[in-house]
C-alpha cells in the first residue's frame, strides 16, 4: 500500500462532485473544491482528457477525417459546446464540411439557435473554418 491508496481507501473515490459531512463541495479523493479549487495543471489535464473524449467521438465520421488539423478544430470546438448528438444535428453543415464547402459549412452553423447562444465563438469558429486559421 502507498499514500494514494491509503488516501483513496480513507476518503473514498467521487467521480462525481458531492457535499461532504461539513458542507464542502467535494469530488475525486477528498478534494475540497469549495476551498482549493482547481490548479492550472489539473484544469490542463481535464481539458487535454476532454479534447480527446470529443475527437474520438468524431474520429470515425468520413467528413471529419477529411478536414485538415484547423478545421478539425473549429468542429472539435463546436462538438465540446454542444456535444457529438447535437452537432448531428446539422446536416447541412456537415455535408458542406465533406464536399470541402467551407463557407457554406460556415454559413450553416451561423444560422442556428447555437450560434445565437455563443455569439463571438460562432463567429471566430465560423472564420476558422471558412479561412483555414486559428482565430
Amino acid at each position: 500500500m502507498d499514500l494514494a491508496e491509503q488516501l483513496t481507501r480513507d476518503e473514498g473515490k467521487r467521480n462525481f462532485l458531492y457535499v461532504d459531512s461539513v458542507g464542502k463541495t467535494s469530488g475525486g479523493v477528498g478534494h475540497n473544491f469549495t476551498d482549493l479549487g482547481l490548479s492550472d495543471a489539473a484544469i490542463a489535464f481535464i481539458l487535454a482528457e476532454d479534447i480527446a473524449r470529443v475527437q474520438k467521438q468524431l474520429a470515425p465520421f468520413p467528413w471529419f477525417q477529411g478536414l485538415d488539423e484547423i478545421r478539425q478544430g473549429a468542429v472539435t470546438n463546436i462538438a465540446f459546446n454542444i456535444g457529438i448528438g447535437d452537432l448531428l444535428h446539422f446536416p447541412s453543415a456537415l455535408h458542406y464540411l465533406s464536399i470541402k464547402d467551407y463557407p457554406n459549412a460556415a454559413a450553416a452553423f451561423l444560422d442556428s439557435v447555437w450560434a445565437k447562444q455563443v455569439g463571438d465563438r460562432a463567429q471566430r469558429l465560423a472564420r476558422q473554418l471558412t479561412e483555414g486559421v486559428w482565430v
